[in-house]
């Protein structure tokens, strides 16, 4: 690890917060490519692939945003008010891009608001696009900075949620009779931009230092409002759902460890 650390950090933040998250958005893709080789139907529990995301990104927005940015904002009641306010903010952003811009959900289908705007396709395009641009916008903070360890620990838990996120995407868009490939190219399209909110989050936050606590609170606010709003329900619509919470604890317990280990 020593060694990647070591490698990256000859090249600008900016650069590596974009390749990172470029990495992390290609998992998406990855999950999403199952769907070409194996049956709808031989895929087995896959809320339980879900569940075990939102448990990676649990762990990843609790010790990879919220105590660095604990730490960079210097602690005490004022570092405190400042994480807190700042993952409001980030929450309430999402919360305002929800409202205005139609949406749907992976797998229990389309909001009816604004339905017939636009064609289904897109509808998909954008809802996948507000679902991932906040785990870019994670790692970019992360990368920008100047800890490049926490962006990469950060880019590996993002990578490891894409993975079943992005079979979940697929397995939707081929119920809803789209064809393998398209369904594989649009899964892959949801991770490609995640790498346009790395860009973001590292240029500013590299340029712009004392706003560090701020974009990590950001982006913590933002990934908890996803997970808890989009993923978690999302993996608990089946009628048995001790597995897939069991599946949450165990993703949870697994990136706390590799956060740890990594660290």
């Amino acid at each position: 690890m020593e060694s990647i650390v070591a490698l990256l950090s000859n090249y600008p933040l900016w650069l590596v917060g974009f390749i990172l998250s470029l990495l992390a958005g290609l998992a998406t893709g990855l999950g999403a490519l199952v769907v070409l080789v194996v049956k709808k139907g031989k895929i087995k529990h896959p809320d339980m692939y879900l569940g075990f995301g939102a448990g990676v990104m649990l762990a990843a927005t609790s010790f990879s945003l919220i105590v660095p940015g604990l730490e960079s904002a210097g602690g005490g009641v004022k570092g405190a008010l400042i994480i807190v306010v700042g993952m409001l903010l980030g929450g309430l952003a999402i919360l305002v891009t929800d409202k205005y811009i139609p949406h749907e959900f992976f797998v229990k289908g389309r909001d009816p608001k604004n339905i017939m705007s636009l064609r289904r396709v897109w509808i998909f395009i954008i809802a996948i696009t507000l679902h991932n641009f906040p785990e870019g916008l994670a790692v970019g903070v992360g990368v920008g900075g100047g800890d490049l360890l926490n962006g990469i620990i950060l880019a590996v838990a993002i990578g490891l949620q894409n993975i079943p996120e992005g079979l979940v995407v697929a397995l939707s868009l081929v119920a809803h009779k789209y064809t393998k490939k398209k369904a594989f190219l649009i899964g892959l399209l949801s991770g490609i931009v995640e790498p346009v909110g790395g860009l973001l989050g590292a240029g500013i936050v590299s340029t712009f230092k004392p706003i560090l606590p701020w974009g990590l609170a950001f982006a913590a606010g933002a990934m908890l409002f996803v997970i808890a709003g989009e993923i978690i329900p999302e993996s608990h619509k089946a009628e048995e759902t001790r597995g897939v919470t069991l599946s949450v604890l165990v993703g949870f317990c697994i990136m706390l460890f590799l956060d740890v280990a990594m660290g």
